[in-house]
C-alpha cells in the first residue's frame, strides 16, 4: 500500500515540476513527461508498468474530451463543422486504408484487413497531444479546427477498428459498416444532448459551489456509459455533454459554480494529461515484450507509416484550403445582397420575401438568421486559411495516448500483435517527439512576420463596451431596489447582452469570453459586500 501511495505522490511530483520547468525550458509539458517515463521505463531495477487500455478509453479519456469540450467556442465549432466532420471521418478513414496497404506490404502474412485495422489505431490525431499547439502563437481559427477533430476523429477511428476486427471472421459489409457507425455517432449525439441538459437543469438547483463541482466531475461518465451499453461511442457523447453545457452553462449556472469548475477542471486536466503521458513513456518495456521482429525495423514501419499519414494528411488539406478560398469567394459575393436583406428587416420592412409576406415571428427569425449569416462572412473573410494555416494544420495534427490505448485492445489471436502493438506505440511516440518537438519553432518561422492585429481587438472591446454601456443605460432602478440589487440586475442584463452576441457570432470568442469572465468577478464582488440588500 505504501508503494502505490510513494508512486502516486512522485507521479504527481513529476507532473507538477513538468508543468513548471517545461515552458522555461521551451519545450512542451508533454513532450517532458514522455520522455520522463522512457527514461524510467529502461531504468534498471524498474518494474515493467501496464496499463489496461479501458482506463484509458473509458476512464481517462472521457473526462478529458469533456473538459475539451466545455471550453470550445460553441459558434467557432459550428462555423467550422463541415472541415471538422471531413478530418473526422473522411481522412480517418482514407488514411486507414492507405496505411492498410502500408502494413500488409511491409508485414508478411498480415493481410489487408489487418492492415486497415492497424491503420485505424494510427490514423486519429489526439487530443491531448494537439494541446501542445494552444500556447503558440498559431491562428485561433487553426487551432479551432485541430481541436475540434481531435474530439470527433477518435470515434471514426474505434468504430473502424471494431469493423476491421469483425471482418476478419466474417464477410465485410460496406453499407453496414456505414450503418454502424450512423448509429453509433445519432445515439452518441442523442444521449450526450439529454446528459447535457439534464446535468445543467440538476446542478443549478444545487446552491453549493463544491458541491456542483464535484457533480460535475460525473458529466462525461454519465454520457459515456449509457452510450457504450447501447453499442454507440461514449467519446462522442461525452463531447456533445461538454458542448451543451460549454454553450448552455453561462445562462444557467451562477458565476460562483463556473469559476469553481473552471478551477478544479484545470487541475484535473493536468493531472490526467500527465498521467496520460507519463504512462505512455512507462510501457515501453511491457510494449517490446514478446515481440520477434527487430525494434529497428519495427522503428522503421512506424517512422514510414508516420510519413504517409503525414503525406495522406497533405494530401487531404490541400484541396479542403482551396475549396474554402472558392466558399470565401461565394460568401464575398453574396455579401451585400445579405446585408441589404438585414437592413430591411433592422428597419421594420416585411416587403412579401419569395412571394409571401413573412409573420413577425418569421421575420425575427429570419432576422437572426441574416445576423449570423453576416457574422459568419465576417469570420470567414477575417480568419482565411492559407498555407501557413495548412501546414500547421498538417504538421499539429500528432498522435498520441489513443493510439496506444487502442492498439491494445488488438484481440490476442490478431496476427504479430506485439509487433502491432509496438508500431502503434512508435508511430504515436515519434509523432510527439518529432512534430510535438517542432511545431513551436515552425510556428515562429511561418508567422513571424505576421503582425499582431490589435487594432481589430480594440475596436471590439470598444464595441463590448459601448453594448454594456448601452444596456446598464436601460435598466432602471424601482422604488423598492436597493443599489445592490439594481447593480446585480445591471450585471445580469449585461451577460444576457453578451451571451445574445456570442449566439449571433457578433465578436471574437476570445475577446467576448474576457468580457463575461469581468461580469462575473463583477457579480462576485457585488454579492460579497454586505448582506442580500446593501
Amino acid at each position: 500500500m505504501l508503494e502505490i501511495v510513494a508512486v502516486t505522490v512522485l507521479g504527481l511530483v513529476v507532473i507538477a515540476a513538468a508543468a513548471v520547468l517545461a515552458p522555461k525550458l521551451g519545450v512542451a509539458a508533454p513532450l517532458v513527461l514522455v520522455l520522463v517515463g522512457l527514461a524510467l521505463a529502461v531504468t534498471p531495477g524498474i518494474d515493467d508498468v501496464e496499463v489496461e487500455a479501458e482506463w484509458i478509453l473509458q476512464g481517462l479519456l472521457p473526462p478529458l474530451l469533456y473538459a475539451s469540450a466545455v471550453s470550445m467556442p460553441a459558434m467557432n465549432f459550428r462555423r467550422e463543422f463541415g472541415v471538422i466532420g471531413g478530418l473526422s471521418v473522411l481522412l480517418v478513414v482514407g488514411s486507414a486504408v492507405v496505411l492498410g496497404l502500408l502494413f500488409a506490404w511491409l508485414i508478411p502474412d498480415l493481410g489487408f484487413v489487418w492492415g486497415v485495422a492497424l491503420g485505424a489505431i494510427v490514423s486519429p490525431t489526439d487530443a491531448v497531444a494537439t494541446s501542445i499547439i494552444k500556447g503558440t502563437s498559431v491562428p485561433r481559427r487553426a487551432v479551432v479546427i485541430l481541436d475540434g477533430e481531435s474530439l470527433l476523429n477518435d470515434a471514426t477511428a474505434l468504430v473502424l477498428l471494431r469493423t476491421a476486427i469483425v471482418a476478419t471472421a466474417a464477410a465485410f459489409s460496406f453499407w453496414g459498416t456505414l450503418g454502424t457507425f450512423a448509429y453509433a455517432i445519432a445515439v452518441a449525439v442523442v444521449v450526450g444532448a439529454v446528459v447535457g441538459r439534464v446535468n445543467l437543469a440538476v446542478r443549478r438547483r444545487v446552491e453549493d459551489a463544491t458541491v456542483n463541482t464535484i457533480l460535475s466531475f460525473t458529466v462525461p461518465f454519465v454520457a459515456a456509459v449509457p452510450a457504450e451499453l447501447l453499442g454507440s461511442s461514449g467519446l462522442v457523447a461525452a463531447v456533445v455533454a461538454g458542448l451543451v453545457t460549454g454553450y448552455r452553462g453561462p445562462r444557467v449556472l451562477p458565476p460562483s459554480h463556473r469559476m469553481s469548475d473552471a478551477q478544479n477542471w484545470a487541475m484535473v486536466e493536468l493531472v490526467l494529461e500527465g498521467v496520460v503521458f507519463l504512462g505512455m513513456g512507462l510501457q515501453l518495456s511491457t510494449v517490446l515484450g514478446g515481440m520477434r521482429t527487430g525494434v529497428g525495423e519495427a522503428v522503421g514501419i512506424a517512422a514510414g507509416a508516420l510519413a504517409v499519414t503525414l503525406l495522406v494528411r497533405a494530401g487531404y488539406v490541400a484541396p479542403l484550403l482551396w475549396g474554402l478560398r472558392r466558399r470565401a469567394s461565394r460568401w464575398r459575393e453574396r455579401q451585400p445582397h445579405i446585408a441589404k436583406m438585414g437592413e430591411r428587416l433592422d428597419a421594420g420592412d416585411l416587403t412579401p420575401l419569395r412571394g409571401r409576406r413573412p409573420s413577425e415571428r418569421r421575420a425575427r427569425r429570419l432576422a437572426t438568421r441574416v445576423r449570423r449569416s453576416l457574422a459568419d462572412i465576417d469570420y470567414l473573410l477575417d480568419h482565411p486559411l492559407g498555407l501557413r494555416e495548412g501546414v500547421v494544420v498538417v504538421w499539429a495534427g500528432m498522435r498520441g495516448a489513443v493510439t496506444v490505448a487502442a492498439a491494445q485492445t488488438l484481440p490476442e489471436d490478431a496476427p504479430h500483435r506485439p509487433l502491432l502493438v509496438f508500431v502503434a506505440f512508435a508511430v504515436a511516440t515519434l509523432s510527439l517527439l518529432v512534430q510535438g518537438g517542432t511545431v513551436g519553432p515552425l510556428v515562429k518561422i511561418l508567422f513571424r512576420n505576421r503582425a499582431e492585429d490589435g487594432s481589430e481587438q480594440d475596436d471590439e472591446r470598444r464595441q463590448i463596451l459601448a453594448l454594456l454601456q448601452e444596456t446598464a443605460h436601460g435598466i432602471s432602478r424601482s422604488s423598492d431596489m436597493s443599489v445592490k440589487q439594481h447593480k446585480l440586475a445591471i450585471v445580469k442584463a449585461q451577460r444576457d447582452a453578451l451571451l445574445d452576441a456570442r449566439d449571433d457570432g457578433v465578436f471574437d470568442a476570445d475577446t467576448l469570453s474576457n468580457a463575461l469572465r469581468t461580469l462575473d468577478a463583477a457579480q462576485l464582488t457585488l454579492e460579497l459586500r454586505g448582506g442580500p440588500n446593501g
